[in-house]
């Protein structure tokens, strides 16, 4: 059995038209032409293209890879064909803004298709995904000729984009970085150094690439302090906009990876490669992070592809796959043996794997309301508030969806026993190519200690209100219910809510006197707000298909789907809130009792 993967466009319809109706952050008259009916459109178009462009090229170019011919990256068959038709489609411009060739599609619908990609092929997504998160830090840092010289071009997708911070000897520390830019005397620079880990380093998908590259000037402070971002391209723009002479920047090697193997990761040697500062002298780490943020909620969002093709696939091995007789009796007295759908060990997997990605899906959704209404909110308080809703969230959804993507991954393989662990069926991919989104922009433990010491207590604690309010409104709303069922879910998200809450504090005091109390509370915090999240989206879920399947829709089978989906949830996941809340209050001491010399 090949992988499977089909678009969920009814469940993305759901969070996208129904889950957040009318609340949060409020419509944005901004995005007024975008009505349903356009957006459904756009949804349809993408599940196509993911279907039969991408999706056929998953497994072939893991097998393929990328390889080095004259210095050139090559990669592997059908990527080309593959990539001219996203491009031409106009799919590389479609959140950008419009002034500069893009379309200007709501985060909401773009974080929807940009799931669909990153399912049916996450080699592939990092192209264009790396070139958009490049244009991102040109447009909010780069001067206007700067802007209007590159802009277009990657906009459109005829030119791609990099970052490039890491270096052999350093990687979350970039203050030891030693790259190191010359002025020229005509306001260029010459960058000389290396970088490793480059995804998209280089290609053949478009004619030139925008490296953008942290160095230092001569006089530059030691540290993070001393750090500049420079636009490096691989091959100079003559005066009309076309490509000119190679700048000096050279491919050294391609990374040999446990997976994305379809993915060029290449380490990359400048040589006085002629570049331009963006933003200003010695501020370089600030207009990266523009960029490093933005892909970090896209990296959440590479995560919930990968576990909704797991998933899809164990759904289709699970239905055919016969094995013994369902311990209730015979299911399918016309076949030899039944299904292994019918057991529940499987089904306690199967489970796990949907709730965990209709879990991120709701969550990922609310995050990307709010990042729409950062930028277009109606007023400054919305956006202020949607600021510090993405600020704290950003961490959550990069690290809780890449860990549960993992586990999703594994789940998959467990569900098709020996045959998952060959090539054949391709689903041990998907546990190769999960494992970097819990690693890349910035591994999922720093994630942990961002939302911990800076988020936590920055500006009061404000970056947290606005998660807290909604989770508290809906709390006091949901006590209305007399539905049995909503009634118990409220009561377990009340519970698990009251663990955050006392967490939230407990770390505070601690961290005032030792730093390493926050630090071993980190991963089991971030945990904690990510289940208390999706806890918050599952009851509402399911106090919107209750409503429904009372008014008696004629889509009662998927409104009671959610419902089962919520009360699996509450049943079986939401309880590790409990068991993140006791390793938190457990503090330190057994994590940091054991000598370094003793391990």
């Amino acid at each position: 059995m090949a992988q499977v993967y089909e678009a969920p466009l009814r469940d993305m319809r759901f969070v996208l038209h129904e889950l957040f109706e009318g609340e949060d952050f409020g419509d944005l008259p901004h995005f007024g032409e975008f009505t349903p009916d356009l957006t459904d459109a756009i949804l349809d178009e993408a599940a196509r293209l993911t279907r039969d462009v991408l999706l056929p090229l998953n497994a072939s170019g893991d097998a393929e890879g990328c390889t080095i011919e004259n210095g050139v990256v090559r990669t592997p068959a059908g990527f080309r064909d593959a990539y001219a038709q996203f491009r031409d489609g106009g799919w590389a411009a479609l959140s950008s803004p419009p002034e500069w060739g893009g379309q200007g599609l709501p985060e909401t619908v773009n974080k929807l298709v940009e799931e669909m990609i990153c399912a049916a092929n996450l080699s592939f997504s990092l192209y264009p995904g790396l070139t958009h998160g490049a244009t991102t830090a040109i447009l909010g840092h780069a001067s206007e000729d700067l802007k209007r010289a590159y802009l277009p071009k990657m906009v459109s997708g005829e030119w791609g984009g990099t970052m490039c911070l890491t270096e052999a000897h350093c990687g979350t520390d970039l203050g030891l970085l030693r790259t190191r830019a010359e002025p020229r005397g005509d306001g260029s620079f010459a960058v000389t150094g290396s970088k490793i880990f480059i995804s998209s380093g280089d290609h053949d998908l478009t004619e030139n690439i925008i490296h953008l590259v942290l160095a230092r000037l001569p006089d530059a402070p030691r540290g993070v302090k001393g750090i500049s971002l420079f636009l490096v391209p691989k091959l100079l723009p003559n005066d009309d906009g076309t490509c000119g002479p190679r700048n000096g920047v050279a491919v050294a090697g391609i990374e040999h990876k446990m997976g994305l193997k379809a993915s060029a990761t290449c380490q990359l040697a400048f040589e006085e490669s002629i570049g331009w500062l963006v933003g200003e002298p010695n501020k370089g780490l600030a207009a990266m992070f523009t960029m490093m943020n933005a892909e970090r909620v896209s990296v959440g969002i590479q995560g919930l592809g990968v576990g909704e093709i797991a998933y899809q696939s164990a759904v289709a091995y699970a239905r055919e796959r016969l094995q013994s007789r369902a311990l209730s009796g015979t299911a399918r007295p016309d076949l030899p043996a039944d299904p292994i759908i019918v057991h529940p060990d499987v089904r306690r997997m199967l489970m796990t794997m949907r709730a965990y990605t209709e879990g991120s899906r709701a969550l990922g959704q609310w995050v990307s309301r709010a990042l729409d209404a950062e930028a277009h909110g109606a007023d400054p308080e919305t956006r202020q508030r949607a600021s510090d809703f993405v600020a704290m969230m950003t961490p959550v959804v990069k690290a809780l969806f890449t860990d549960l993507a993992s586990e999703t991954a594994n789940l998959g393989v467990q569900i098709y026993g020996g045959h998952g662990f060959i090539r054949e069926h391709g689903v041990e991919q998907f546990v190769r190519d999960a494992r970097i989104t819990q690693l890349y922009e910035g591994t999922n433990g720093v994630q942990a200690l961002d939302l911990v010491g800076r988020k936590l207590g920055a500006h009061m604690g404000r970056y947290l209100r606005p998660f807290f309010h909604a989770v508290s409104a809906q709390l006091a709303d949901a006590a209305k219910t007399s539905a049995r069922d909503l009634a118990a879910w409220r009561s377990s998200l009340e519970q698990s809510f009251g663990m955050l809450q006392l967490s939230t504090g407990t770390i505070a005091q601690k961290a005032l006197k030792d730093a390493e109390e926050a630090g071993a509370a980190a991963t089991d915090y971030l945990r904690l707000v990510g289940l208390v999240g999706m806890g918050h989206c599952f009851l509402k879920a399911a106090r919107i298909a209750r409503h429904r399947l009372g008014e008696g829709t004629d889509e009662a089978d998927f409104y009671t789907a959610k419902l089962a989906t919520a009360g699996f949830f509450f049943d079986r996941i939401l309880p590790q809130a409990t068991a993140a809340f006791l390793s938190i209050k457990s503090g330190k001491r057994s994590l940091m009792a054991l000598p370094a010399d003793a391990f």
